[in-house]
């Protein structure tokens, strides 16, 4: 079972910076990271924060789809942010694995992961923040966004690690990572093209019809013209 948030309590570790306190047993270094992927010839600590980002963009990117799950009111959506979200968290689960098996620790929350994490967080609030005073499909369309968003950075992260791979050609970990970006990257691709489709979609319907937000709707009615928007 992965990791979804690291605390103290699950082991995580950090550096210390000027606003940044932990204690003596959380605390790591630039020189213990300089161990990750030993042999690559690469900068070891600089990798370790990389790939400590993307591992942190995969978790919340996973409470995000839980999020989406359980405020939305359509059944379409509520079943795709399903089937996302238990492979995203298959992907945080990759990346555990692929960064102890360079030597590293993916309970290592650094300030790039801190910096992810600010910037995530404000998504997953996207989606409840203004809870009662959206329309539903405003609503929806919120959320829609903050996947779309989320999907981006994803989508990016694993094309980034893809190029990294092919650098790391001549070395052992080549294959790791190589395979890790063939088991996750298609489907980023599909998360990324369906919030970009589904979007469109939605607003090309709301566009183009008598059904706008402005109107007064009940959630129930609402949801049945979503569902039948999205109908294949």
């Amino acid at each position: 079972m992965p990791i979804l948030t690291p605390t103290k309590t699950t082991g995580a570790t950090t550096k210390p910076m000027p606003t940044v306190y932990a204690e003596p047993a959380q605390q790591i270094d630039d020189t213990a990271l300089s161990e990750f992927l030993a042999g690559s010839g690469m900068d070891g600590a600089f990798l370790a924060e990389l790939f400590s980002g993307v591992l942190a963009h995969e978790r919340c990117g996973r409470h995000l789809y839980r999020t989406c799950e359980s405020r939305s009111n359509n059944p379409t959506l509520q079943n795709k942010y399903l089937e996302f979200g238990e492979e995203t968290e298959r992907h945080v689960e990759i990346l555990e694995e692929l960064i102890t098996a360079g030597g590293g620790s993916p309970m290592y929350v650094g300030p790039t992961a801190r910096a992810v994490l600010g910037a995530d967080t404000k998504l997953v609030e996207s989606t409840f923040a203004l809870g009662g005073s959206l329309d539903p499909f405003t609503a929806e369309l919120a959320m829609l966004d903050a996947v779309f968003l989320a999907e981006s950075m994803d989508h990016a992260n694993w094309q980034l690690l893809a190029t990294l791979a092919e650098q790391l050609r001549d070395t052992e970990w080549y294959e790791p990572i190589r395979r890790a970006v063939e088991e996750v990257e298609p489907q980023e691709d599909e998360h990324l093209g369906w919030a970009t489709d589904t979007k469109a979609r939605l607003v090309t319907s709301l566009a183009s019809t008598d059904q706008s937000p402005s109107k007064s709707r009940t959630v129930e009615e609402a949801t049945a013209q979503i569902k039948h928007w999205l109908a294949d």
